[in-house]
């Protein structure tokens, strides 16, 4: 008789108390299909029923100093990077090892990612004092505690805009969870809904958290559908909502909701330095490659004054030596995709558009033995792609893809800016005062780097997208004084 080993049972926590269901998805290995675990999940008339009660989280944290949930949130990270800690139900344990090839087995990530990814997260846990004083401006934390306080002669008031921060999750990359982390900190509870092949870092992150002493009623992780992720995003004061660009569009006017859209991330070269642009290769193949080219801050649209010719098949001849590898592999670079359908259709949408005039793929020229989409042992990948475009009226501007795809263009400095459009990050690299004025004055971008730094390189002291202190609290004008007297 052949034992089939038992899979772990992801359950519901409603304000840290498990829940199970009758209702369970299973997750399975991208590359064999065999099940890797099952979660349980919450259907949209319990997850409203929850919503209506979130003032017992929110009161959890208010009963702790500011200054001991930081002590919380550093001791969680040494959990979370070193720890087993429970996984579901029924005295299950998951080991850091377990965590890394779980992970790995239903998102198609690489080991190599899934740490580079690990040590981020790890250095958000670490250093969320510092992190907080960013996005607060050096605000003294105790105000939090007291309800107002001062800042020099000046009496200042912070309120929460929300009982809890709802968070719906994607499945990309584990390193967006770390966008949510300091909230614990300002002590706002968070409301998860977890991507669908992704549960495992939300809930190895609440678990940290509980092992370090936060309280319980902090944390609620519904995997859900769509209706219970319409419900979050309906009935919570604040929401942190991730998705493509046509999820996030509907909401983009609603203030309650923080959108996590495509980034249109860009290297931008000025006149005075692109007569040195082999010396920047290093910094936009990084920017484009990073975390497969997963991430909002992945560079997709690099735009010079000269030479895009010459750039353009300079990347892509570096791009294209990338390919699949065995997940465990030291220097696996590329990720596959857990819904072979995605990468049928983000190929298709390539293809149509190199269809149209003014755009070609440089990289194709450079890689001849094998296509853009390719199976390896089941696992469906797409390789990096250079697109080399005449114009920015072409369809293919501006696209990003969740590989590594990026286009280059050619243009005068003096129209970069008036057609940039919105930008998650820019990376300028000039010596241009005046220019570099100019971008700094540009409602379009969100982060600027000036100088050749990697727009994948995050400063997690800096808003990333959105200030999340200034998304969670308001500031009202007070005065303190005696009750009787005028």
């Amino acid at each position: 008789m052949i034992t089939v080993p038992e899979i772990p049972s992801i359950p519901i926590l409603r304000q840290g108390d498990v829940y199970t269901s009758l209702d369970q998805a299973q997750l399975k290995n991208v590359r064999g299909g065999e099940p890797v675990a099952e979660t349980h999940m919450a259907n949209s008339g319990l997850v409203k029923r929850d919503l209506h009660k979130l003032s017992a989280a929110r009161a959890a944290l208010r009963r702790m100093s500011t200054a001991d949930l930081v002590a919380i949130t550093k001791k969680a990270g040494e959990h979370f990077l070193h720890d087993a800690l429970p996984l579901g139900k029924d005295g299950v344990l998951q080991t850091p090892d377990d965590y890394l090839h779980q992970l790995a087995a239903t998102s198609g990530l690489p080991h190599s990612l899934i740490k580079m990814n690990l040590a981020k997260l790890g250095q958000v846990f670490g250093e969320v004092e510092q992190i907080i004083a960013g996005l607060t401006r050096n605000v003294d934390l105790s105000i939090l505690d007291e309800g107002h306080g001062a800042m020099g002669d000046v009496p200042v008031c912070f309120y929460p805009t929300t009982e809890a921060l709802g968070i719906i999750m994607p499945s990309n990359s584990p390193a967006v969870n770390a966008l949510y982390i300091p909230s614990i900190a300002m002590k706002i509870p968070v409301v998860i809904k977890p991507g669908r092949e992704e549960p495992w870092t939300p809930w190895r992150v609440i678990q940290a958290f509980l092992k370090a002493g936060a309280p319980k009623e902090a944390f609620s992780f519904y995997p859900t559908d769509h209706d219970g992720s319409n419900a979050i995003i309906r009935r919570m004061g604040r929401v942190m909502l991730f998705g493509d660009d046509s999820t996030v569009a509907q909401y983009a006017s609603d203030p309650r909701i923080e959108v996590h859209g495509a980034g249109h991330t860009k290297i931008i070269i000025g006149e005075d330095r692109i007569e040195k642009w082999q010396d920047y290769l290093d910094t936009m193949e990084g920017s484009v490659a990073g975390n497969s080219g997963r991430s909002c801050i992945n560079t997709s649209t690099i735009i010079v004054p000269k030479y895009a010719d010459e750039i353009a098949d300079a990347l892509a001849e570096r791009l294209a030596k990338y390919r699949p590898l065995p997940p465990d592999a030291e220097d696996a670079k590329l990720a596959g995709f857990a819904n072979p359908m995605m990468a049928e259709w983000i190929d298709g949408a390539v293809t149509d558009g190199l269809e149209e005039k003014g755009a070609e793929d440089i990289t194709a020229k450079h890689r001849t033995d094998v296509p853009r989409r390719v199976e390896v042992d089941s696992m469906h990948y797409l390789l990096p792609t250079v697109v080399r475009l005449d114009s920015v009226e072409h369809e293919l501007y501006d696209k990003e893809y969740l590989f590594p795809f990026v286009q280059v263009l050619e243009m005068p400095q003096a129209d970069m800016l008036p057609i940039i459009g919105k930008s998650l990050v820019v990376t300028a690299i000039t010596d241009d005062q005046d220019w570099a004025f100019e971008l700094l004055a540009s409602p379009q971008i969100d982060r600027l780097n000036l100088g050749c730094f990697p727009t994948n390189k995050v400063q997690w002291n800096q808003p990333h997208e959105g200030n999340l202190f200034e998304f969670l609290y308001k500031r009202r004008a007070i005065h303190v004084g005696d009750a009787v007297g005028a």
